[in-house]
């Protein structure tokens, strides 16, 4: 399956390969004797992580995500192929964002004395999260405050590193998802005196669940047509190097370096109707290319007789689309020589503590007053983030096939 992404993707070969490879003994040795917990470890990035921890046999490896059908799917993917292991595996449906979750890490505290390191990859990652206010103040709470509410619990137990995964979008953002975990970064930062911290920005985690890519398959299942933009140009990494990359920088990172993978414009900038193209072919199907989304729906079991499949392309004009992606800004310090495949952001401890005290004390006067709009949400951001040019265009991937 990696194979066949890496294809798709325009790739031959996986990124991180020597990289690992050069380290695989050291890991082994850090990861048997940990204990792990990995919260939102049931989507895609997470069970990546999961997978990668599993195969080093590790002292404890919990997980936690509010998905028990994906977590049920975890479980027996790791069965049936790594299968068990000498040390603790157990899962945990449970809000990430509830009391019963404080009272699973305060009963994990006492139990097994805490854990050593802990990876946070829930978020709310989509652009189209910012249509409305309500989902909006869901991603502040999730991707902000949740993840500086699970830092300070890991400083308590005396865990060695806390992980959080950010976004190549949270440089030079233009939309409230990319923004959203600038912020966050702001805040680990602060964090990061009490327990250190590292972190990760990567592309588009191809097929990763609810992605343009996995709707793919989902049409295809339902025998819909495929739309995707034609204009649109995006670095992609499969999920196994997505979660390499993370354990990576949660193992060997220093305090609050963010990791980022190494790759080559020319190389890897691939549009998502190529991809959809390709996807098609590998099937066996050749893309018809129709004029509307109409004619594209109408045309599927007639083309699909045919071997054929219809799809829609057309060029972006939804808010908080990017023209192009960067894991880094011309203001942040690199590291480029460590690794053959990853470069290093390093970063000081600077923070602007009156700026994160009046951001939490206005977002939680917005939420008492019981009513707040998208307008309010991003002038806040807007005050966080001087540069933050937020690209507003008034239409939404709602609206799109």
């Amino acid at each position: 399956m990696n194979d066949d992404i890496l294809r798709l993707i325009g790739r031959t070969e996986p990124l991180f390969e020597n990289d690992i490879a050069g380290l695989r003994e050291e890991l082994r040795s850090v990861i048997s004797e940990s204990r792990f917990l990995v919260v939102g470890g049931a989507g895609t990035i997470g069970s990546a992580i999961c997978r990668g921890l599993f195969a080093m046999d590790p002292k404890v490896l919990h997980v936690v995500d509010i998905s028990e059908n994906n977590m049920v799917e975890l479980v027996r993917d790791i069965r049936s192929s790594t299968g068990y292991g000498t040390g603790e595996f157990a899962t945990f449906a449970i809000d990430c964002g509830s009391a019963i979750f404080e009272s699973f890490i305060n009963e994990q505290k006492r139990r097994i004395g805490g854990y050593d390191y802990i990876f946070n990859t829930s978020a709310l990652k989509h652009v189209r999260s910012e249509k409305d206010p309500f989902t909006l103040m869901r991603m502040i709470d999730t991707n902000i405050f949740f993840s500086d509410r699970l830092m300070k619990e890991a400083a308590k137990m005396g865990a060695k590193k806390y992980f959080c995964v950010s976004t190549d979008k949270a440089a030079n953002p233009v939309n409230m998802m990319g923004a959203s975990k600038r912020i966050m970064e702001m805040f680990l930062t602060r964090r990061s005196v009490e327990v250190p911290l590292s972190m990760a920005r990567f592309a588009n985690v191809a097929f990763s669940d609810g992605s343009l890519l996995y709707g793919f398959n989902m049409r295809m299942q339902k025998s819909q047509p495929l739309s995707a933009p034609c204009d649109v140009r995006r670095y992609f990494v499969t999920p196994k190097e997505a979660g390499e990359l993370c354990i990576l920088s949660a193992l060997m990172g220093q305090n609050r370096d963010i990791y980022f993978p190494k790759l080559s414009e020319e190389l890897n900038l691939i549009t998502f109707s190529s991809i959809a193209e390709r996807y098609l072919e590998n099937l066996g199907y050749e893309p018809v290319l129709c004029r509307s989304e109409q004619e594209a729906r109408d045309s599927v079991h007639i083309y699909k007789k045919e071997h054929k499949w219809p799809v829609y392309f057309f060029e972006s004009d939804t808010t908080g689309e990017k023209d192009f992606e960067e894991f880094y800004t011309d203001r942040e310090v690199l590291d480029m020589d460590r690794f053959e495949s990853i470069g290093i952001i390093k970063n000081e401890i600077e923070y602007e503590e009156d700026k994160l005290r009046t951001f939490g004390h206005r977002i939680s006067g917005l939420k008492e007053n019981g009513s707040w709009k998208r307008e309010d949400l991003i002038s806040l951001f807007n005050e966080m983030i001087p540069e933050f040019n937020h690209r507003e265009t008034g239409r939404f991937l709602d609206g799109r096939m």
